[in-house]
């Protein structure tokens, strides 16, 4: 049994493809198109996900679209009458809505069918239903309490529940135009970081700065005695006004969100080119600080109401690692398991996952520790690329390889990008997508942000560890497989490390599975040998774009660069 998993008509539009409950392969549609976030239908990924499985759209049995326009749709009419949100907005929903709807025919029209000859059984998943999927049926769990917390999606923000063998249930929600998510993005805009999926830059600021305004932006977002909360809605103009929001055929866009109110509560908002001043930096963590509140309190609630030790989340607000790593030290819950993809792409797998677990009945799958489902090349391919090139490579086995890559780190205080297996499906590149650094290295940060990265000085770099040494450099020693919690790091190792050692002592660690991702483990067991040190810095292997996704993205993205190293699986191209 095939099951297609869509995310279409949202940003990070996406697919993935089931078989017989077991996931095959999943990609963004930006990893093809090669814009960040890419919005639309996501026809690049399918027909990834079919041609990777060696199979047509004719032998899909069932499709799922985590999109549900019957969603609440008496309180979508009710809000819009009350609060005559204007015309254009409405309008605007309403032909998104219709696309939605119309999937069957979108998908027959670009694969070239008629639509009598899709056998396929089309599924609505609400959008949030789809998150709580991605997490709970993705996880090691047999029961656990479940949160999907984002933006908005189906015009809900919050969706709490229980999850069961391979049922789950919805406790509670929080309608719009209530949404931590936007509340988190409103103070992102009023920063100037405005392009779409700005969040994680206002999460980093914040380390920099002192929680100083907690109070006047606790005003602008209230608890609630049902474990909820409720926005004041005189700092936002989308209750009211409605906001312009672009979810088809390229970058997404969301209009400014804040109100001349919350300009006149926090001063002028900063101009893109403005200095970050210390009350920039001090809004940013009081924010943060506020955001995490916010989670703590929806989840305590939420562990009073079930009693269970366990824990999934998904949602936009789930890519907030800095929070995700205080859960367990703030909450009774006992164990935490967070998604791959937490963010809206993952909704392709949680509609898929839906529909074989909730919908059919079928058993769960084995949990999901490892990401690499997106494209792959093999040394074959990779030589017969290289052969029309004008370059310097040459081809070394495994433990010949790790030494070369190793020394260069070591001795040449290199920079290696590093493309090995399938792309990461997610956020995060975890080793097989990767630029590599010397973790040791002072330098690291100015280096990779001046000459490779190009991005905001503040913005911290990331530890793969070794997960047998977790215990050793962290404070807290759990499993992070996906890149999804940020843990302080021991005191006394901090100065060991300061490459991937953010300014408030912290790193948002990768444990490294042997298991699950063996020749990134032998890379970084390699360099442990030869320096003592179990962690390699390892940012995404991309240049202010979507992380490559073939080695022709990665070697053009070497070239334009200063890396000193590029490994194409077993093939190593020099300057």
């Amino acid at each position: 049994m095939y099951i297609l998993g869509i995310n279409a008509f949202h940003g990070d539009a996406s697919a993935c493809l089931l078989k017989d409950g077991k996931i095959v392969n999943a990609i963004e549609e930006e990893r093809i198109r090669r814009l960040k976030h890419w919005a639309g239908f996501p026809s690049e990924a399918i027909n990834f996900c079919l041609q990777d499985a060696g199979i047509s759209i004719k032998d899909i049995d069932h499709i799922a679209i985590s999109r549900d326009p019957s969603a609440n749709f008496i309180k979508k009419i009710s809000h819009s009458v009350k609060n005559m949100v204007k015309i254009s907005s409405i309008y605007n929903r309403l032909m998104n809505s219709r696309k939605i709807v119309s999937v069957k025919s979108l998908v027959a029209k670009e694969f070239h069918v008629k639509e009598n000859e899709l056998k396929a059984t089309f599924h609505n998943i609400e959008h949030h239903r789809a998150h709580m999927a991605s997490a709970f049926f993705a996880s090691p769990f047999e029961e656990a309490a479940v949160l999907s917390i984002d933006g908005f999606g189906d015009f809900s923000s919050v969706m709490a529940g229980t999850g069961r063998a391979n049922k789950m249930e919805v406790t509670g929600n929080v309608i719009y135009p209530h949404s931590l998510g936007v509340f988190y993005t409103t103070f992102t805009q009023y920063l100037s970081f405005m392009n779409y999926g700005d969040e994680y830059k206002m999460m980093g600021l914040a380390a920099y700065g002192k929680p100083s305004l907690v109070d006047e932006v606790r005003n602008v977002i209230h608890l609630t005695d049902d474990g909820f909360f409720k926005l004041n809605e005189k700092y936002f103009r989308h209750p009211k006004e409605g906001v312009k929001m672009v979810w088809e055929n390229g970058v997404p866009e969301i209009d400014i969100l804040y109100s001349n109110y919350l300009i006149e509560k926090f001063g002028p908002a900063r101009q893109k080119h403005e200095e970050l001043t210390d009350y920039h930096k001090d809004l940013a963590a009081s924010v943060q600080k506020v955001c995490e509140d916010v989670i703590m309190h929806i989840l305590n609630h939420l562990h009073k109401k079930t009693g269970m030790k366990n824990l999934c989340i998904a949602g936009g607000v789930a890519q907030n690692s800095v929070a995700n790593g205080k859960i367990i030290q703030n909450t009774p819950f006992e164990e935490l398991y967070i998604p791959s993809a937490g963010h809206d792409a993952g909704t392709s797998i949680g509609a898929a996952l839906f529909v074989y677990n909730q919908t059919l009945g079928m058993p769960r799958m084995e949990p999901m520790y490892f990401a690499g489902l997106g494209s792959k090349y093999d040394n074959d391919e990779i030589k017969e690329f290289l052969a029309d090139k004008n370059l310097n490579y040459s081809y070394h086995e495994d433990d010949n390889l790790f030494d070369m890559v190793t020394d260069c780190l070591i001795n040449q205080s290199g920079v290696v990008g590093w493309f090995q297996g399938r792309a990461e499906f997610g956020p995060r590149a975890l080793g097989h997508r990767s630029i590599l650094v010397d973790p040791r290295r002072t330098d690291a940060s100015d280096l990779l942000n001046l000459k490779i990265k190009k991005r905001e000085s503040f913005r911290p770099f990331a530890p793969s560890i070794l997960k047998e040494y977790v215990r050793e450099y962290f404070e807290q020693a759990d499993d992070v497989p996906f890149m999804e919690k940020v843990f302080a790091i021991k005191s006394e190792k901090r100065a060991n490390i300061p490459a991937v050692t953010h300014v408030d002592g912290t790193g948002r660690l990768q444990t490294v599975h042997k298991e699950y991702n063996e020749k990134y483990h032998r890379l970084i067991s390699c360099f442990h040998e030869k320096t003592g040190v179990p962690i390699l810095l390892n940012t995404s292997f991309n240049e202010n774009e979507p992380i490559v996704n073939s080695p022709q993205e990665a070697l053009d993205c070497f070239l334009r660069t200063k890396m000193d190293m590029l490994v194409l699986e077993n093939f190593v191209v020099y300057r």
